[in-house]
Parts: C-alpha cells; structure tokens; sequence
C-alpha cells in the first residue's frame, strides 16, 4: 500500500508560527517528518535519498500502523536554523508530526532534538555526527542512530596511529560537527600514542582552501585531518591533491567519508584513503536487495545515511505497534527495549543515552585497478564491535545516564 509524499512550502514557515496545543497524533494518519537539506551542500549525503529511504520503510511496513495510514512529509531546512526550528515547532504542534528523521546539520540536530523534548515528540538523528547528541545534548525524546564523531575518529585515528602515523593537523569545519570531530579525534590520537602539531577552521561555504591548505602543508604533520562534510571535505580533498601534499610525505584523512563523497572524487583521486563507516551497500545479500531497490528509485547506491533513515523508521514503527500508541515516552520505551536486527545492524541497541549501538566499520577506498564495477569502491580493513565503537557510558556527559 503505497502512501503520498508530500512536501511543504519552508518561506510561510520560516515567517512565524501561531502556537498550537501540542498534537501527538492526527486522529486518521500517523505523520512523519523529514527534516533535511534538499538543496544545500549535504544534500548528496542527505535530502531527497533521505525521503525515498524513509518512504520505502514505511512501504515495506505496509503503509499503516494501528489502523492508521502512514503519510511522510519532508521539508528542506536550507541549513539555517530559525528555519529547522520553526518547522519542527509547526510540525509537533500543529501538523500531528509524531517523529522528525534524519535532521543533517548537527547544530540543527542539536536544536530540534531539544525542540522534541519540550513539544514530547521524537526525533531521531541519523544524518548528523556529533556526540553531543549522545551527549550534554541528549535528551528522553531523541536518539542518535547512524554514526558519531568519536565512532568516526575511534576507528580512522586508531588505524592510522597504528599504522605510525602520529602527527596530525586538522582542517576543520567550523560548525558543531567539525568542533566535535576535531576533538574526539584529537583526544584518541593523543591516546593511541600520537600528537596534535595544530589545526585550522574554515567555514562550511568556503569553496576555496588554498589558504587553509598552506598553513597544513607547512606543518610537520604525518596527516592532514580533514574534519568536514558535503561539498566542502570534497573541495578540501581536491585542494590537497593539487597541493601536493602526498609529494611531502603528508597523508589526507577524511574523518567523514560518505559514499557520494568518494563518488564525487573518483577513485583515482580517493585511492587508500582510510575511512570509518557504518554500513556498505555490498555487505552482504541483505545490503545488496535494499540497495539494488534503492538505486531503482534514486539511480545511486544507498550509504549509511540512507540505510539508518530505512532502519530507524522501521524500529520506530515497529515500536509504535507494540506500544499501541504514538505517544512519545511509551514508543521511546518501546525502541529502547526492542534490539534492532535488520541489513543496516545486527544486535544494535538504544542506550539510555540515546546512542544506537552497533558495529562500525574500517574501510579503504580501492585503486581503480581493484575496483571490478561503477560502485566496488571500499575493501574492508576491519570490523569494529559496537560495544567499542562508541563512547563508553561511563565517559558520557549524557544527564540521563546514571
């Protein structure tokens, strides 16, 4: 049973908000909502391949959940956010919105995760990186489902340290994930034995980082640290190839490396790059069937976002179906105590943190010679069990961890 996806017009949004009472559900659908970047620089690790994944679980689901039909709205957020937080203000208050998925942009993330809190709805983070969402920022209604920084930097980090790699310099994207990417990956390289010689930021519109890459092919590190997302970590990848930083000696790491990403790049530029990640489409046959119907509708393979937006709007409903309700407190019981087995995770949990946990992955991009078709692009190096992939809960700043 195949539901409608509609879309909603952001300018009367972004304009003000009458308050509303708060609305759990509408009493003839459950609504969920797709707070992401349609049209922005992350719109190739999120927006409309967000939308599909989410639409295809609610599909696979069967198109209703207590009698109700399901409907899937989605919104572009621009990466502003007085626009994210009006429209996740609308959408519990006065649109019967139950859950608000994916939400790429970690200051946005941030934001509308405290916004389910106060309107007791739910939001579930699965384009957006920083631990802080699991975090000082956690909060009873959200949860943090595909990836973090420090699973990112405790896998990439480890591996290179260990590969001798000691030095690092970080170029660093000057938002909320960039900050938390460069500092968890600069506490696990100081603790695997390594050093920080120094770091640069840029701001995420930047298009141009010849300056920013001076400055790190002067230092005297081993690797330059690329701690960024979307279009810019391509450009930055670019700029250190044109540089030469490879000529010096100097490694490029990219601590975020989506799919598209490696895609947009090509293999001859991208080849042995060393990358943490939580899923790949060629895994396994379960990957592969989600992945062949994905790239059906999308013309592209899903990458680990579009597998957590599947994934975790399928916990949730299931969820939802076994609490009998779409109250906010009942459903988050629910999904925390149901385990999560399904193509994107194996045994995954949700801790009282809000952290999903679940294995992560090391991977390294393969040279074109290696590479047997359009998308055989990561060889796997190692697999990371998920109860040390994350921040353990007794490191967290989490308030609800006891």
């Amino acid at each position: 049973m195949k539901k409608r996806i509609t879309s909603r017009l952001i300018g009367s949004v972004a304009a003000g908000i009458m308050a509303a009472a708060p609305v759990w559900a509408s009493d003839d659908q459950v609504k969920i909502g797709v707070l992401t970047d349609i049209s922005g620089q992350f719109s190739h690790e999120s927006g409309k391949g967000a939308v599909t994944a989410v639409q295809m679980a609610v599909e696979d689901f069967g198109g209703e959940v207590l009698g109700k039909p399901i409907e899937v709205i989605f919104a572009d957020h621009q990466n502003k956010p007085e626009i994210a937080a009006a429209t996740a203000q609308e959408w519990y208050e006065s649109e019967g919105v139950t859950l608000i998925g994916n939400l790429i942009n970690s200051g946005i993330a941030l934001s509308v995760a405290q916004i389910a809190a106060d309107k007791n709805g739910i939001a579930i983070v699965t384009g957006s990186g920083s631990s802080r969402l699991s975090g000082a920022g956690c909060t009873p209604n959200s949860i943090h489902y595909a990836y973090d920084t420090y699973a990112l930097a405790n896998g990439t980090a480890n591996e290179l340290v260990g590969e001798g790699k000691k030095s690092w310099y970080f170029l660093t994207a000057d938002y909320a994930f960039g900050h938390a990417l460069e500092a968890d990956a600069s506490a696990i390289v100081v603790k695997a034995g390594g050093e920080v010689v120094g770091s640069v930021r840029y701001p995420i519109e930047t298009s141009d980082h010849s300056a920013f890459m001076l400055q790190a092919q002067a230092s005297p590190a081993d690797v330059v640290a690329i701690a960024g997302s979307g279009t810019t970590f391509i450009n930055a990848v670019k700029s250190a190839r044109e540089f030469g930083l490879a000529d010096t000696g100097k490694l490029t790491a990219g601590l975020l490396v989506w799919l598209t990403d490696v895609k947009a790049l090509g293999l001859e530029a991208a080849q042995g790059m060393i990358l943490t990640n939580a899923f790949y489409w060629d895994q396994d046959d379960e990957s592969r069937s989600f992945a062949e119907r994905f790239e059906e509708r999308m013309g592209v393979m899903p990458h680990m976002g579009d597998a957590g937006d599947y994934s975790s709007t399928l916990h949730y409903l299931k969820a939802v179906e076994a609490a009998g309700t779409t109250e906010a407190q009942a459903v988050m019981a629910k999904m925390r105590e149901m385990p999560i087995d399904d193509f994107f995770a194996k045994g995954g949990k949700i801790r009282e943190d809000g952290r999903m946990v679940h294995d992560m992955y090391v991977y390294q991009v393969k040279t074109p010679e290696e590479s047997t078709s359009e998308w055989d692009v990561y060889k796997l190096v190692q697999t990371i069990p998920g109860d040390q992939a994350f921040r353990p809960l007794s490191e967290s700043e989490c308030p609800l961890v006891k």
